[in-house]
């Protein structure tokens, strides 16, 4: 049998590439034919994902079509491009180099006409490198609720509720903003595919409220600087604009496009282990919460599973995606992958023959340099011998020590594109059976 530390790595870079944008954007682009009809195509795009979408569609773009533009990426996820300017910024915290960008790429959309088209491209991570606060929000305090709401836990969802009511473009201020022809193409990191969520939906509909806006802060316990609290508060008194809704008219010229999603990348990767002769059971790419809380849940899926062979018989690998927040508590190091792990290690408690893996597509798990880890079933055993207390870690949010000290973190680089977590738990048929 393969050796299960590989396949769960195969199986991850299996999901990662049913992302890559160098594979899947140019079935979505519009034909020479159309390309041609419109007096000049503006590029622009933020996230993760940014720079090689927007290389992709440099290498499938007529060489004589007109073609210019400007996407904005996380530091060390730029890469060369020949018409389309790439620059860095900060993530997941925005900096002055996202605004600087956010405010070109505004410029520049206002000033096409109605015989020109606006490429946008959009994927996780968009909605700090898209950072244009509203002028009455210094970039500082935007700096601020943002550390505020990502260290509360709360989900994505609801931190981008308040970033597009805090924006000059997000929230489908962008396409409110231009007279173009819009077609987005979206890939997507957020559980559901929310178009409106995903980087905070720069060209979408905005279901939400500045009032919804306010409730998020209530909720997670966040006390925000009062320039966002002033401009929130005078939002629900309706003294400022609402963002586009739903039904406006103005989305009529907008075509968008999910590029990629995380599904498709689980489908990707349980392709692997049905290779393998194992079958791949699909739990979803909704599964979400606190991290450790999901650890739980999956714990007792697997020792059921070990315990009785139901609802899965093993050879099984638990397949899922989704987006765990968690809590900070602590000091340490580590990002909601390694958690993840270092939560379910404890659960597990040694389990033979489960091995597990976690990882972020994008390569990057919270603000380290790792994409996730690896779970053995002697993780814990090996921890103890290296004088590791993995209950002590966990309270410090420290998940990355454990794994590091393991040698069993999974390093990829930034991969350049961004469909959320991966996580696989492989439970094998016991060591009497596999002769």
């Amino acid at each position: 049998m393969t050796n299960p530390r590989e396949l769960l790595l195969s199986s991850f870079r299996a999901a990662v590439a049913a992302a890559d944008p160098a594979r899947v954007l140019a079935a979505f682009l519009p034909g020479a034919g159309e390309i041609r009809r419109y007096r000049r195509t503006l590029v622009v795009g933020a996230g993760k994902a940014a720079a090689s979408m927007a290389s992709a569609v440099e290498a499938h773009w007529p060489a004589d079509a007109p073609l210019e533009g400007l996407v904005v990426t996380r530091y060390a996820h730029g890469m060369p491009c020949r018409r389309i300017e790439v620059i860095e910024a900060g993530h997941p915290v925005p900096d002055e180099a996202g605004e600087a960008a956010a405010a070109t790429i505004l410029e520049r959309a206002r000033a096409l006409g109605e015989d020109d088209l606006l490429l946008a491209l959009i994927s996780g991570g968009g909605s700090s490198l898209l950072s244009l606060p509203v002028e009455s929000v210094p970039m500082a305090d935007l700096k601020a609720v943002t550390r505020a709401l990502l260290a509360s836990g709360a989900p994505i969802q609801e931190i981008n509720v308040v970033r597009k009511h805090l924006s000059r473009i997000q929230g489908g201020r962008l396409v409110q903003q231009t007279r173009a022809r819009v077609i987005a193409l979206v890939i997507s990191d957020v559980a559901g595919d929310d178009l409106s969520a995903i980087a905070s939906g720069p060209c979408s509909p905005d279901p939400s409220s500045y009032a919804d806006a306010i409730d998020v802060l209530h909720r997670w316990g966040v006390q925000p600087p009062e320039s966002v609290a002033a401009h929130l508060r005078a939002g629900a008194r309706g003294t400022i604009d609402e963002t586009p809704k739903p039904g406006d008219p103005l989305f009529a010229r907008v075509r968008a496009e999910l590029v990629a999603t995380a599904h498709g990348s689980l489908e990707g990767g349980a392709a692997v282990f049905e290779r393998a002769g194992i079958r791949a059971a699909i739990l979803g790419d909704t599964v979400t919460g606190e991290a450790r809380d999901v650890a739980q849940v999956m714990a007792a899926l697997a020792r059921e599973v070990a315990g009785y062979d139901a609802p899965f018989a093993r050879p099984v690998a638990l397949v899922s995606g989704g987006e765990c927040t968690v809590t900070v508590r602590g000091n340490g190091r580590g990002g909601r992958c390694t958690e993840f792990l270092l939560a379910l290690a404890r659960e597990l408690d040694g389990l033979p023959d489960v091995w597990a893996i976690a990882a972020d597509t994008d390569g990057i798990d919270g603000v380290e340099d790792n994409a996730g880890a690896l779970l053995a079933p002697d993780s814990l055993a090996r921890a103890q011998a290296a004088g590791l207390d993995a209950r002590r870690l966990l309270d410090d949010n420290d998940g990355w020590r454990f794994f590091d000290a393991l040698g069993d973190l999974v390093v990829t680089g930034p991969t350049r594109t961004n469909v959320n977590d991966y996580r696989a738990i492989l439970l094998l048929a016991p060591a009497t059976q596999r002769s």
